[in-house]
């Protein structure tokens, strides 16, 4: 669920979503009450409105609905990587993928979401790796294999540098 946050996050841009919706409901209440205004701060709050109502299921229901409807993240991967690819095994998939299948990737705190379309990825959990010379030497596939790699590190979700 985090790392369809972190999707999110990418796509939306939270904060600034989030401070437009404020902004319009404070414009929305105090058309609202200027008789000539009326219809500005109507349409104010209503646009509030569906900003909030998008963050909302950006962020809270849609990454709980997508993993409890998707059965393939509750499966056990096995994940083994190489200069040649991706070996991907749960119990419904046993393939190799190539690098080249991966457009760019999304790097965060906890995970590193590998794309391979506008909206699909591939999460691989940050916590997989069993110590740090395993988490360096995927980094260095990841460089060296996808084009676009963005890390999104720190206290902002939007802290970002693109190698």
């Amino acid at each position: 669920m985090q790392a369809m946050r972190a999707h999110y996050s990418s796509v939306l841009r939270p904060r600034l979503d989030g401070t437009l919706a404020v902004l319009l409901l404070a414009v929305g209440i105090y058309c609202w009450r200027a008789p000539d205004l009326r219809w500005f701060g109507i349409f104010s709050f209503g646009a509030s409105s569906v900003l909030i109502l998008i963050l909302i299921v950006a962020f809270g229901l849609n990454p709980y609905l997508v993993f409890y409807r998707q059965p393939r993240y509750r499966d056990d991967y096995l994940l083994t990587f190489s200069e040649n690819g991706i070996y991907f095994r749960t119990a419904h998939v046993d393939s190799q993928l190539e690098w080249s299948l991966y457009s760019r990737a999304l790097v965060n705190t906890h995970s590193y979401l590998l794309y391979y379309g506008s909206r699909t990825f591939t999460i691989v959990p940050k916590r997989v790796f069993q110590n740090q010379e395993q988490r360096t030497a995927f980094d260095n596939l990841l460089s060296k294999n996808v084009a676009r790699v963005v890390r999104k590190t720190g206290s902002s979700p939007h802290d970002s540098t693109t190698d």
